[in-house]
């Protein structure tokens, strides 16, 4: 079993409340547009107190990163978690509207579970003909549209993701 903490748009926004609400996650996994290079370590989302010693931390880079993101983290990433296939890019759409890009990823990788950020907008949703599960965590920072920022927590069990928490941060 895998405890997961789900962010995106931090825009360089740390908010505090965030490491109490991942502190039992296993990995943390930031769909971009991170704002500042050094986010992970002032954050403290990287922290001894982790379970094992130390959380993972997997992340891809977003429109507004610079190179100092881009540098450290992919376009995207696609891995398998348990015995889930994982797909997670910025800008990505959502069932049935996928950008081109990323319809052609989805279709060539076919995973079960495909993250991405950008639109700051939080959907969970599934995608039937691409037997797939949408998630887009919305904002974490207070740049931007959204009114409420948000993170997500969820568990992959084997096969299963289950236990998905939506926190909401507060207003923008």
């Amino acid at each position: 079993m895998t405890r997961i903490g789900l962010l995106s748009d931090t825009h360089g926004y740390f908010d505090e409340a965030i490491p109490r609400h991942f502190a039992g996650c296993d990995e943390i996994w930031h769909a971009g547009d991170w704002g500042l290079n050094d986010l992970a370590a002032q954050s403290g989302l990287i922290h001894p107190a982790a379970p094992g010693g130390q959380i993972t931390l997997r992340g891809v880079y977003g429109n507004i990163d610079g190179n100092d993101i881009r540098s450290r983290y992919p376009e995207q990433l696609v891995f398998t978690c348990e015995e889930v296939k994982v797909l997670i890019r910025h800008i990505g759409g959502y069932p049935p509207r996928y950008n081109p890009a990323t319809k052609k990823e989805l279709l060539l990788h076919q995973p079960q579970l495909f993250i991405s950020g950008h639109s700051h907008i939080l959907k969970i949703m599934y995608d039937e003909k691409l037997q797939c599960l949408h998630m887009n965590p919305g904002a974490a920072g207070k740049q931007g549209w959204h009114k409420v920022r948000t993170l997500v927590r969820f568990v992959i069990d084997g096969k299963d993701i289950k236990n998905c928490e939506v926190i909401e941060l507060g207003n923008r």
